[in-house]
């Protein structure tokens, strides 16, 4: 996207009164404010660890139910060093991936460049392995790693027994798990069971602290002492040990306090939207309902059209529906992504019936 047609959606989405999908996107004074409500901004920041940064990995362990959390820069960090580790201990550098999964669609295959491993795909079915499928791998791995929710497949989830039995079937391979949990926080409700519990039936967990949860930079990954002290080591080879990241931790934790609560609302009224989008014209959603607070949307129009429509809306009359559409495979039907936060919670499925068809006559000019 240009610069200048993102800095122009930026204005129109912050200027809007009624969000559908996402948030208002935040100044840098009002991220300054979000900090102060989560940390003391009078007491020392830390110094290559300590200080918000500690209470920010105690606090992710506990909540994950595990020994220990190290925070990371980034995500991508964090799920290299967890794959290394188990090569490092096995002696076995493959691992199990997804093909649509995060190490392979976004991070360049880093784990593959930087640490020599070798990735291979249980599945290509648009979902996290099964049971099954793992234990008919034609080689050992020393990892396989689910995504919580596979986001490039809909933000899908297993149900808790799938989950269940494909960890044990890892195990029963003599491989570790590790759950990409960047979204591990909306996947709970679906799953039925607690954040501690989920993470319970992994050997790592990352979770990342700017999706979901609002904050500005940051992940964690999260599992017993001995990978805490491996992760340490391998975050400063890999230039994460960073002087001082206490902004990072504090809008992590402001994040923690203010919208971990307030998730499985999201979830529940998610399903209350996507039922009144599937019923314009045309329209599909996917899943139905949706496992988590984020789903996709296509429509029968082309993605530019679209996107000028929602542009439009916006500056002409301060409503905010769904943008960041991408034109499919197929002709003329456009794709995106829909993310139902607290903004959204007032809209009742007849206002997502009336803006709709109000962004549908401006997408196709009638």
């Amino acid at each position: 996207m240009p610069e200048n047609t993102r800095e122009r959606r930026m204005a129109a989405l912050r200027a809007c009164d009624r969000i559908l999908s996402g948030t208002r996107p935040a100044t840098m004074r009002e991220r300054l404010a979000d900090m102060e409500t989560a940390g003391d901004l009078d007491a020392l920041p830390d110094f290559y660890g300590g200080g918000p940064v500690a209470t920010l990995e105690e606090r992710v362990a506990e909540l994950l139910g595990t020994e220990a959390s190290v925070f990371f820069p980034t995500g991508t960090m964090a799920q290299q060093v967890a794959l290394r580790y188990g090569a490092d201990r096995s002696g076995n550098p493959t691992v199990a991936l997804h093909p649509l999964g995060h190490q392979e669609m976004y991070e360049r295959h880093a784990y593959s460049w930087l640490s020599g491993l070798r990735g291979v795909w249980p599945t290509t079915e648009h979902r996290n392995p099964t049971a099954e499928e793992i234990t008919a791998l034609a080689e050992p791995v020393s990892t396989v790693v689910f995504e919580l929710p596979l986001r490039d497949a809909g933000f899908v989830l297993p149900t808790w027994d799938e989950l269940t039995a494909a960890a044990a079937s890892a195990r029963g391979a003599g491989a570790r798990v590790h759950f990409d949990g960047a979204r591990i926080w909306e996947s709970a409700p679906y799953l039925g069971h607690s954040i501690a519990e989920i993470a319970g039936l992994a050997d790592s967990t990352y979770v990342s602290f700017y999706k979901t949860l609002g904050g500005i930079s940051g992940a964690a990954l999260a599992g017993v002492r001995d990978l805490a002290s491996y992760a340490q080591v391998w975050r400063h080879r890999h230039g994460g040990q960073v002087f001082q990241q206490w902004p990072a931790a504090l809008t992590a934790l402001a994040g923690l306090d203010r919208e971990l609560p307030r998730i499985p609302e999201y979830v529940r009224h998610a399903r209350t939207v996507a039922a009144a989008l599937a019923a314009l014209p045309g329209a599909r959603v996917f899943p139905e309902p949706p496992h988590t607070h984020r789903f996709r949307l296509w429509l029968p129009h082309p993605a530019q059209a679209l996107n000028d429509a929602a542009l439009a809306l916006a500056e002409e009359d301060k409503v905010w529906f769904a943008a960041g559409w991408q034109d499919t495979e197929v002709p003329g039907l456009a794709m995106t992504e829909i993310t139902v936060a607290a903004p959204a919670l007032d809209w009742t499925a007849a206002d997502v019936a009336d803006v709709g068809a109000r962004f549908i006559e401006r997408a196709t000019g009638r």
